[in-house]
């Protein structure tokens, strides 16, 4: 277990910090629908990086049936290794939410108001 402990403790990045409850409520006024709006925006974070990942990685794809013809490619694995490393979608979601860079409407009713 202890192994397993260390592996967590060495992968964890710098973003992870603790927040404060209150401090994320405070932008909407509720708790569920900060997180929501956190969610939503690391979903459309993680998307964005799978497909600039695939159509990179697509570059070194070759389209044959054999299996005996594996092919070992050091630019592909350093570019998959950086991805790898880059943060959570959704601690860059975080982060972007306490630095008001993501906006949002909560429905038709307030448009009017």
């Amino acid at each position: 277990m202890s192994r397993l402990r260390r592996q967590l403790s060495t992968s964890t990045t710098n973003n992870v910090e603790t927040r404060n409850l209150n401090d994320l409520k405070e932008r909407t006024g509720n708790l569920y629908e900060s997180i929501s709006i956190i969610a939503k925006r690391a979903n459309q974070i993680n998307i964005t990086i799978k497909e600039e990942l695939h159509n990179k990685l697509e570059e070194f794809a070759t389209h044959t049936d054999s299996l005996e013809e594996v092919h070992e490619n050091k630019e592909q694995i350093e570019i998959s290794k950086a991805y790898e490393r880059m943060p959570n979608p959704a601690l860059l979601a975080t982060q972007e939410f306490f630095e008001e860079k993501i906006h949002f409407r909560k429905g038709e009713e307030d448009l009017f108001q």
